[in-house]
């Protein structure tokens, strides 16, 4: 089956700087840098980075980190909790949204 999605991209993901070198070297030094040991370690960064990419539901990153996670001796159960913290605070944002409603209502009630 044909999807948008294709793995392959994610080699190509360099490519981004062939017109744009500057903005391409700030952003991986950036990137890089983001990445280290500091604070957190960089598997907690890999896992908190699997999260979001689950949260912005990016295939390229779910598949980067998912191995960059065991690539720093996450095992699949941390990165199954990692992907339900992003889908409780994901949903939680959108449940929070009703209370625009929920306003909208009273306001309309009065």
């Amino acid at each position: 089956m044909e999807t948008y999605y294709k793995p392959e991209d994610l080699g190509k993901f360099a490519t981004m700087g062939e017109e744009a070198p500057e903005l391409w070297d700030n952003f991986m030094a950036y990137y890089g840098k983001v990445f280290e040991d500091g604070a957190l370690t960089a598997r907690e960064k890999a896992l908190i980075a699997l999260a979001v990419a689950a949260t912005v539901q990016c295939p390229y990153c779910i598949d980067a980190y998912t191995n960059a996670c065991l690539e720093l001796g996450a095992d699949e159960e941390q990165m199954t909790e990692a992907f339900h913290v992003a889908c409780a605070i994901r949903g939680g944002a959108s449940l929070v949204h009703g209370t625009q409603m929920k306003s909208i209502v009273k306001k309309l009630d009065m």
